[in-house]
């Protein structure tokens, strides 16, 4: 099928070849209106032809209904057009058959031939009409005039009708052009819409992670060392009250700091300062940051509001040996200045392996390893086998499984390397390097 100039933007609705009922009226009306035109013209036809009228009628009704397949066979209503041009009918097929070809899908130069043929077929036929008539004296003007009115006529029959089609087409095309880039353009914007959707979703995923990560190394390590305290504290408070008034009061303060840094990261949460001030939500990220930040407190007070770092490591080693564990440091290279992100992320490291350590070899002794070198720094906490392998922690402390996958997180962020596991003698290791 030809297109001719009308959107088929949708399915079609119309009988046969048409898009739609209204197209089909339409051309079924110029098809009437042409059938009457020839077949009035007709009559004169069979007279100069010598034929009966009713003839002339017939054929031409017959040629002028030929415009209601204007739209599927373009070329073929115009040829019928300019076949019949000889005869003087067909004036009104001859114009809209033009436009539609030139408004057609089809080839220019199929356009351009017919449409010569047309020209040449019109002013051939009216310069001879003209000039019989001249001869005959049917028209009084000279026979100058006879060139130009027939220049003149094969001009207006067929330059308007092209250049109209030629014109509507070009519009169409234009209007489906930008109908196509503007849903070409939806569709790209549903795309985004749901690539934000999606990269919104991963985003509060990994803020739900970080605020995990942050609030268990708040509160892990600050609360096994309060438990094995109090375990110390039960064991000694007969035997050695001195000692268990120094557990007791170890406990309490770690309670407290503990206490704190909940508070801290727990108050970002609540939907109002007052009975007259409401927060409908707090985003993800300022409770990620609050988290943060009260666990970079975690190291001690003196470090308060700038996160830990390695020169806070002897304390934190200290503390483990407050707890009664045996624990031994040692430091290869001469310590120097890293980015924050780089010591705090070796400090988590170290204190996690320790937690891990109470939790799940206690009287184990520890070996805790630094090691500054020129592009990265290396870490390495491994504890030996128990004194009653096997047996665990006689503290009881739970596990959930999230501190090795929190560390791993925190080491593979800064594109470094995390390895743990059980050594050949029974006890457990931990190793990270991260780039310096």
């Amino acid at each position: 099928m030809t297109t001719t100039g009308e959107a088929h933007t949708a399915a079609g609705t119309g009988p046969w070849w048409w898009v739609g009922w209204r197209g089909a009226v339409l051309d079924a009306g110029l098809a009437l209106a042409s059938a009457f035109e020839c077949g009035g013209e007709g009559v004169r036809f069979a007279h100069d032809a010598g034929l009966p009228a009713p003839v002339g009628v017939v054929f031409g009704a017959v040629a002028g209904s030929v415009l209601l397949v204007r739209r599927k066979w373009p070329i073929a209503v115009v040829l019928v057009s300019i076949a019949i041009t000889p005869a003087q009918m067909g004036f009104l097929m001859g114009l809209v058959g033009l436009y539609t070809l030139a408004a057609s899908e089809l080839p220019r130069r199929i356009t351009g031939a017919l449409a010569g043929m047309s020209f040449a077929g019109m002013l051939i036929v009216t310069f001879v009409r003209a000039h019989q008539s001249v001869v005959r004296g049917d028209v009084p003007m000279g026979n100058w005039l006879v060139p130009f009115a027939s220049i003149t006529t094969a001009i207006g029959m067929t330059a308007p009708p092209v250049l109209l089609g030629l014109y509507m087409g070009a519009r169409r095309r234009l209007m489906e052009s930008l109908r196509e880039r503007a849903d070409s353009l939806e569709r790209e914007l549903q795309l985004l819409a749901e690539r934000a959707e999606e990269r919104a979703e991963w985003a509060r995923n990994e803020e739900r992670t970080r605020i995990a990560r942050e609030m268990h190394d708040v509160v892990a390590h600050r609360v096994s060392l309060m438990v094995v305290h109090a375990a110390a504290l039960q064991a000694v408070a007969r035997k050695d009250p001195e000692k268990a008034v120094k557990n007791a009061a170890l406990v309490g303060d770690m309670g407290r700091q503990a206490l704190t840094e909940l508070r801290e990261m727990l108050g970002v949460l609540r939907t109002g300062d007052g009975l007259d001030t409401r927060v409908p939500s707090v985003p993800l990220a300022a409770v990620g940051a609050a988290a943060a930040a009260a666990a970079s407190r975690a190291a001690g007070e003196s470090g308060a509001g700038e996160g830990p770092s390695l020169a806070e490591i002897d304390e934190l080693i200290g503390q483990s040996a407050a707890a009664g564990m045996v624990v031994a440091l040692s430091v290869e290279g001469d310590l120097r200045a890293y980015a924050r992100e780089i010591e705090q992320t070796a400090y988590r490291v170290v204190q996690e392996a320790l937690t891990n350590v109470h939790k799940h070899a206690a009287g184990a002794k520890t070996y805790v390893r630094l090691a500054h070198r020129v592009s990265e720094i290396a870490m390495q906490v491994e504890n030996e086998c128990p004194p009653e392998a096997g047996v665990g922690s006689s503290v009881a402390l739970p596990s959930g499984g999230n501190g090795l996958l929190g560390m791993k997180e925190r080491v593979a962020a800064l594109g470094g390397v995390f390895v743990s596991g059980p050594t050949d003698a029974g006890g457990y290791r931990v190793s990270a390097v991260i780039p310096a």
